[in-house]
């Protein structure tokens, strides 16, 4: 199915979306979603969290939604990719944290009929 106007102008704003985080990744490294820790210890979502709020600040305190020396809207929906990505891995921390957890203190024994195997289980 041919995407209309609008759905090519959401590709294409994602795809610049994309490129500039790319581009930003690798020249500063991968900073945003694990960060050197030399001053704060917090985590890497609590750490973007802040930049969203410094951004959104320097826009209430009259820097405008575009200021003359950086593209806020841009730059606002790039954190807010970043902070997804960083949730999702925050959640996947989580859950491999709990399973940890459940096997070391002995909750769960596994067997290994339980151990997938794939002749068995795909076939």
């Amino acid at each position: 199915m041919a995407m209309n106007k609008t759905e090519i102008r959401i590709s294409e704003v994602c795809d610049d979306i994309k490129e500039l985080l790319i581009h930003k990744n690798r020249k500063y490294g991968d900073s945003a979603l694990n960060p050197n820790r030399i001053f704060s210890k917090c985590s890497a979502t609590e750490q973007l969290l802040v930049r969203i709020d410094d951004k959104l600040n320097r826009i209430m305190k009259g820097a405008g939604l575009l200021a003359n020396d950086e593209d806020v809207v841009n730059d606002l929906i790039g954190y807010l990719v970043l902070l997804k990505i960083s949730m999702a891995s925050d959640q996947n921390d989580e859950i491999h944290e709990t399973a940890r957890s459940l096997f070391e203190n002995g909750n769960i024994e596994l067997k290994p009929r339980d151990i997938l195997d794939h002749d068995r289980d795909f076939d």
